[in-house]
């Protein structure tokens, strides 16, 4: 299925039965999830997500944008977040089977019947932008609500869709922003302070549009000191001492000395005309590429807060992030207590910040994902000032179906196993002993390593743990898809078969689903045949205390082997396709001689080193 993520802002956050009524019409349009819904009472914001196909996706954002033009009124409104209309931004991510060109797509197609239909001024931005400076949400609200009657008359700011005029009705709705953009993480890292300037001053050096520099700065309190200006022939370096006679000398210096385009960076962050710079503020980049950020103080937590959103976690990640504001704060002689996700996170920016805290640790990330997510939200204080569970607060994780066999206690797996159906049967087994083979070898593994005498093994079992753990992962899939590998095929069974071109294409769709109820019992075999190669290390290289477990990893996996080639080989025989046939049976011999020779050796170097005699 494909799937689309829309996180649009409304400007209220006090009238719950107002947000009740925008997300019904989001809720009301078939296939349309609604995953999280985030009030804020002090900035008087909500950031609603939801998910579904593209089609719906985009329909429930044209109702909720329908619905919070009727219900708000920003000549009304007050927040200590930027805005500039009813539903102030409304981007769309691309999560599955789609991509940003997609996105792009239904944010234009969004974006002209919003302004079509609703009259409502729309401007494009991130990835649908019509022009590099609209790209930047920032440069787009700059001047918010109270300025856009100068704004709509600007030509450089006339909107991509909608009336170019400051009538009742936009007086009314404002204007929408409406883009296609990354996973954004809206994330807030919280202070033991209630100046929301030394959260301020945190958030300018963090985010990538920076900050003005100043000079004479006291006690680490950088934004008390007096803004560098341009002057008649002098053009300081935002970055460093560096004092240039002309515009064109200080940005080659900037592009030499500190790698980026200063005139790039001016116009696009600040709007400057580089020909016109006397008086005004020199400006400096700030530390990250992929972070806009800005401080406020929120009363419900009575403390200060840095505020940012992170356009690309996997170059500015929510480590990069945490640990700069709490250097920063240090020197400033506060700290930072936590941090809070606002609406959903990916999966995947919490596993890496996982990843990141154990190698600080010095610990094995060769263990369960669930523990490595467990050691991000404990080493980014995601408990602080709310309750954090990741199922609620993450997407795009590992997807099992409702009633997925491995959810089972062990007793009642059993207990299924032993009835009279076919399934879950021996391709499930199969899956689940080289599973069971996969844990084992990365249990000798993190036994084995990190300790006071490891060093010459730690290179050796540290990484095998976590391949071992990914296999484990796939295994365990496995389990539930081989039960449901004859899905297409009984599928296909329905198709009608009335004319004989029905019936040639019920046949051809027959075949395929056979096909593919080979592929995966063989997919279980060739992955546990990698796990034997893992456990194999793990008798090799394991304590002598764990040999035990490495022996019974490799005669696990090897049932994995033998039971997935076992079900191959028997599901062949209705496969008209000789050469598939041919090819899957040669595969199969080979992967049984291979690795019950292997599991042999793997066995045999356990019991020579438990009993050397």
């Amino acid at each position: 299925m494909k799937l689309v993520e829309c996180v649009p802002n409304f400007s209220e956050g006090r009238d719950e039965s107002v947000i009740d009524e925008i997300t019904d019409e989001i809720k009301a349009v078939d296939k349309v999830e609604v995953k999280d819904v985030d009030m804020g009472e002090d900035t008087n914001r909500t950031v609603v997500t939801f998910v579904g196909p593209p089609d719906g996706v985009k329909e429930g954002a044209f109702n909720a944008i329908k619905k919070a033009s009727e219900l708000i009124d920003m000549s009304q409104h007050e927040g200590s977040h930027p805005r500039m209309g009813a539903t102030d931004v409304c981007p769309f991510v691309p999560v599955k089977g789609t991509t940003m060109a997609d996105c792009v797509q239904i944010a234009k197609e969004l974006g002209e019947r919003v302004g079509e239909e609703l009259d409502i001024p729309v401007y494009l931005y991130e990835e649908a932008a019509s022009e590099p400076k609209r790209e930047n949400l920032a440069s787009i609200r700059s001047g918010q609500y109270e300025g856009l009657d100068e704004k709509l008359v600007d030509p450089e700011w006339e909107p991509d869709y909608g009336p170019a005029e400051w009538n009742d009705r936009v007086k009314r709705t404002g204007a929408t922003v409406i883009g296609a953009r990354e996973f954004l993480i809206a994330y807030n890292i919280n202070l033991n302070t209630k100046n929301k300037k030394i959260a301020w001053d945190i958030a300018l050096e963090m985010r990538r549009r920076g900050r003005a520099k100043r000079e004479n700065s006291p006690d680490q309190h950088y934004w008390k000191g007096k803004i560098v200006r341009y002057g008649e022939n002098e053009f300081p370096c935002g970055e460093c001492e560096f004092v240039g006679d002309s515009f064109q000398e200080v940005k080659d210096h900037t592009a030499d000395e500190h790698g980026y385009d200063l005139q790039e960076f001016l116009e696009k962050e600040y709007d400057y005309d580089v020909d016109d710079l006397e008086g005004k503020a020199v400006k400096q980049r700030g530390k990250f590429d992929h972070c806009k950020s800005i401080g406020w103080y929120v009363d419900e937590y009575e403390r200060a807060q840095v505020s940012i959103n992170l356009t690309n976690f996997k170059e500015t990640s929510l480590d990069d992030v945490y640990e700069f504001a709490r250097d920063r704060a240090r020197k400033m002689g506060v700290r930072v207590t936590g941090s809070e996700i606002v609406g959903l996170a990916p999966y995947e920016a919490l596993l890496r910040t996982g990843k990141y805290y154990l190698d600080k640790m010095n610990q094995a990330k060769g263990i369960p994902e669930e523990d490595i997510i467990e050691t991000a939200i404990q080493s980014l204080g995601l408990r602080d000032v709310a309750e954090f569970d990741p199922d609620e607060k993450l997407i795009g994780g590992p997807m099992k179906p409702e009633d997925a066999l491995v959810d089972m206690d062990v007793e009642d797996f059993v207990n299924e196993v032993s009835r009279d159906s076919s399934t879950p049967g021996g391709g499930s087994i199969a899956a689940l002993s080289g599973s069971i083979g996969a844990a084992l070898s990365s249990m000798v593994s993190n036994l084995s390593t990190g300790g006071r005498n490891t060093a010459d093994v730690d290179p050796i079992l540290m990484p095998m743990a976590e391949e071992a753990q990914e296999l484990k992962d796939d295994l365990l899939r496995a389990v539930d898809e081989d039960t449901n590998a004859f899905d297409k095929y009984m599928e296909a069974k329905k198709m009608p078969k009335s004319t004989e071109k029905e019936r040639k294409k019920r046949k051809e769709a027959m075949q395929e689903g056979l096909k593919h109820a080979v592929e995966v019992p063989m997919e279980t075999a060739k992955t546990s045949a990698k796990v034997i190669d893992l456990a194999e290390k793990a008798a090799e290289h394991g304590k002598k205390e764990a040999l035990s477990d490495a022996l019974v990893a490799a005669q696990m996996a090897y049932s994995g082997v033998l039971g997935g080639t076992a079900n191959v080989k028997i599901n062949l025989g209705d496969i008209e396709d000789e050469k598939f046939v041919e090819e899957m049976l040669e595969e199969c011999e080979s992967l049984q001689e291979e690795y019950r020779e292997k599991k042999s050796i793997v066995i045999e170097k356990a019991k020579n080193r438990l009993d050397p005699d």
